[in-house]
């Protein structure tokens, strides 16, 4: 398999490879999993194109529809028997100014657990987000996700110690069943605002409004303006028609 004028022999399935790429010069990681990588350097002066990161989504059999734009490569990983499907027109920034916000990281998607799903729907914006699934994560269409967000549908630990030192010991570490999730359910046309908090099992109805830096849990109404931590409604913004939001 030829990459960037290297040439880099793998084993297996490419579906279980996943290439981390950034700006050339940088390391770019061809992984086996998501613990163990390969490092491999590039040295040519030019931007890597987003373009290869799309044949190698393809490659991981990550379904994405027409005019994805890539600023900055993101970090995605479907664990195997997972599903991601990312819609039209969607955008997803991860090099540091592409959003003035500043991005502490690149865009991150994974499902970490067999028929984990994430589905990014049309027209949605992400901006060095973290979108983490065990069991599910859906975002509507037209949805704006702040720089620096998290989505989060598990707890990644158990809350009582002693199921946390079960879980060291757990031979399966962090795929184990011992991590509680809950489903996230986020509508259309939202709005999560920077270095925001969305927790498991949330359920945000079309049209909420997510302030910065708010911590999110529980089923909110359509339309609701969301702020502070723990995150509460502010006020329900008026739909202008029955059927627009």
């Amino acid at each position: 398999m030829k990459i960037f004028g290297r040439i880099v022999e793998i084993e297996g399935v490419v579906s279980q490879y996943l290439l981390k790429c950034g700006t050339i010069g940088e390391p770019i990681f061809l992984m086996k999993n998501i613990n163990d990588c390969v490092r491999i350097t590039e040295s040519s002066e030019k931007t890597v194109n987003s373009n290869y990161y799309k044949i190698i989504l393809k490659f991981l059999h990550i379904s994405y529809g027409k005019n994805l734009l890539l600023k900055g490569c993101p970090f995605i990983y479907a664990k195997r028997n997972s599903r991601i499907t990312i819609g039209d027109n969607v955008t997803v920034k991860s090099s540091f100014l592409s959003n003035l916000v500043g991005l502490y990281s690149r865009t991150i998607i994974v499902t970490r657990q067999p028929d984990a799903y994430i589905h990014i729907g049309n027209n949605v914006g992400i901006s060095g987000a973290t979108i983490y699934a065990r069991k599910g994560i859906s975002i509507g269409d037209n949805t704006a996700i702040g720089g620096n967000c998290k989505i989060l549908d598990n707890d990644f630990h158990p809350i009582e110690a002693e199921e946390r030192v079960k879980l060291l010991n757990d031979p399966n570490g962090g795929d184990s069943e011992a991590v509680p999730g809950k489903e996230i359910s986020i509508g259309k046309n939202c709005f999560i605002g920077c270095n925001s908090i969305i927790l498991k099992g949330t359920v945000l109805g079309d049209g909420c409004v997510v302030g910065a830096g708010a911590v999110v849990s529980g089923r909110f109404e359509p339309n609701s303006v969301i702020a502070g931590n723990p995150g509460r409604v502010l006020r329900v913004l008026e739909s202008k028609t029955d059927g627009e939001n």
